[in-house]
């Protein structure tokens, strides 16, 4: 059974920085896509960034040059660094696993809240 478990999140100013971690235990087969994504008050989650198992990137367009993705695969951890945060930033934000065919199977974390306020 794979889990994962978000940490880092927090409160902070306009202008500051966090950084998310996301641990994962269990069977996480190559090709697998890991990602994160957030969801704000009243919209729908949505994709914040993506890395495939050959660390190719994707991030979304509202967060690109602010936030950096990464994964250690020996020690089972997916990150994300948000530099330059905006108040438009807080959501809460899931760590997600998914595993292409014939598994076809998605996983996620129990999210984590990030606010940014002054």
């Amino acid at each position: 059974q794979v889990q994962l478990v978000e940490s880092g999140g927090g409160s902070v100013q306009p202008g500051g920085s966090l950084r998310l971690s996301c641990a994962f235990s269990g069977s996480i087969f190559s090709g697998n896509v890991m990602g994160w994504y957030r969801q704000a008050p009243g919209k729908e989650r949505e994709l914040v960034a993506s890395i495939s198992s050959d660390r190719q990137n994707l991030y979304a367009e509202p967060v690109k040059g602010r936030f950096t993705i990464s994964r250690d695969n020996a020690k089972n951890t997916l990150n994300l660094q948000m530099n330059s945060l905006k108040p438009e930033d807080t959501a809460v934000y899931y760590c997600n696993l998914y595993l292409p065919p014939p598994l076809k199977l998605t996983y996620w974390g129990q999210g984590t809240q990030v606010t940014v306020s002054s």
